[in-house]
């Protein structure tokens, strides 16, 4: 879990250094107290996990995080955020998929996914619009033949909260059990026309908007099977 570079800023070349000690000392004991159960992860060795950018905090689900690569802006609030990522285990790879350090981002990904990791991307973010699916996903998926993964997270509890952010990014505080969800693998073509790259854009936001409504039904089973209990043995 990290910090989300569009709620106050509060920080300077001042308070940097503290701030991200807060952060990462925050991580590092919530770590304790999010239980999460994930259902339906297809398990491939190599991936591009997609979510929202309300959702960036489900990526703690995923148990290889030592292989796994997180997509961080290069502004300087996401230096706080691969600062975050990469106090918890995650790799990083600073940059963005449609905008300034894209082609050097994208083929650092490329890199990562051909050694058989996998990468996240909050495919309406760093900057929404809200629920808007951005090209990187899909292009990235057509460049290295690897599948998209689609996943989001849910808890009805309420130290499960949404924070005052564009996104509404959602954040476990103290004891929190959680379920992360996966859709089925997307595949992207390598000779897909760039014209028809909107329709796998939509196939990702439908497969995500899925994922969020049946996720309430999905935790209630997960309780009433008790998979916390089992996670815990």
């Amino acid at each position: 879990m990290w910090y989300n570079s569009h709620m106050v800023r509060l920080i300077n070349d001042k308070n940097v250094i503290v701030l991200k000690k807060v952060i990462s000392g925050y991580m590092q004991l919530q770590k304790y107290f999010t239980h999460i159960v994930n259902i339906n992860n297809p398990n491939l060795k190599s991936c591009i996990y997609v979510m929202w950018h309300a959702d960036q905090f489900c990526v703690y689900g995923i148990e290889d995080k030592a292989h796994l690569s997180v997509l961080i802006s290069t502004s300087f609030d996401g230096g706080m955020v691969a600062y975050a990522c990469e106090s918890m285990g995650f790799k990083t790879v600073r940059g963005s998929t449609g905008k300034r350090g894209a082609i050097e981002s994208t083929l650092k990904m490329v890199e990562r996914l051909e050694a058989g990791e996998s990468v996240a991307i909050m495919v309406d973010g760093p900057n929404g619009p809200l629920h808007s699916v951005k090209n990187g996903a899909v292009r990235l998926a057509k460049m290295s033949g690897v599948p998209i993964v689609p996943m989001g997270w849910y808890s009805p509890q309420w130290n499960f909260i949404n924070l005052p952010s564009w996104d509404k990014m959602t954040a476990p505080f103290g004891d929190a059990k959680i379920v992360n969800l996966y859709g089925e693998p997307i595949y992207v073509p390598k000779d897909l026309p760039q014209d028809n790259e909107v329709d796998i854009r939509n196939q990702i936001k439908a497969a995500l908007e899925d994922i969020q409504n049946s996720l309430p039904d999905v935790y209630k089973e997960a309780k009433k099977n008790k998979l916390w209990d089992k996670i815990n043995k």
